[in-house]
């Protein structure tokens, strides 16, 4: 059974997505501030964190920094809650790590949905060689570890799977479709600009080799030293 934390401090927020959620059988514990987040994080790590932005000792994007920096809790998922008019959240929340996000108002299957997607990814381990290339990108199953030009490059859970997917298929088009089915599940009813920021986030962190990423507009996408 997964573990979900909930950090969140609109009461009636939490409620309804520790409900949802433990309806369905996960295992779920929600927290109001970051304080008390941290106490029971000591204890246990869970297999997802429900991130709100806004909280009242600390604000998400300080608290995805320290799960990210600390080995015990740098590879569990994370989804993002953000309000309506917070872009800028979201994008530096996607930069620093988090590998999903939602924005307030959101539906409950909308919520069950993200959730089954990001926990089938993380706990599944494809069939894939254990060592990938691609000019100075080189990615070690083995170690879940990428580097450029043989320096480390650090990649949330979604950008990683998202550059595995592109070097599986290096110099052949991966379609928009493709992509959300493998990387997001079959049942993802996100808007596509979750693609599109996790490319550009890719891009960004893998430096001068973002480049190779080539957009084939209405298409998708493909990695590639051609321009």
């Amino acid at each position: 059974m997964a573990l979900i934390y909930i950090v969140e401090d609109d009461k009636n927020i939490a409620e309804i997505e520790s409900f949802a959620l433990k309806n369905i059988g996960y295992e779920v514990k929600d927290f109001s501030c970051a304080r008390d987040f941290y106490r029971e994080l000591e204890k246990r790590v869970p297999d997802l964190f429900l991130l709100d932005v806004m909280l009242p000792d600390e604000d998400g994007l300080s608290i995805i920094r320290k799960l990210k920096s600390n080995p015990k809790t740098a590879y569990p998922p994370i989804i993002l809650v953000t309000a309506k008019t917070s872009e800028i959240d979201k994008v530096k929340g996607l930069d620093i790590g988090a590998d999903d996000y939602m924005t307030k108002p959101f539906g409950v299957m909308e919520l069950i949905s993200r959730v089954k997607a990001l926990l089938r990814r993380s706990q599944v381990i494809g069939a894939v060689p254990l060592v990938l290339s691609f000019e100075t990108i080189r990615m070690e199953e083995e170690k879940h570890v990428v580097t450029v030009k043989g320096e480390a490059c650090e990649l949330t859970y979604k950008e990683y799977e998202l550059l595995k997917l592109l070097l599986i298929n290096s110099g052949i088009v991966t379609s928009r479709d493709v992509i959300m089915d493998k990387i997001w599940g079959t049942d993802f009813e996100g808007e596509s600009r979750t693609l599109d920021m996790h490319i550009k986030t890719l891009r960004k962190k893998l430096g001068e080799a973002g480049s190779y990423i080539k957009t084939v507009r209405n298409v998708g996408y493909i990695l590639t030293r051609e321009d």
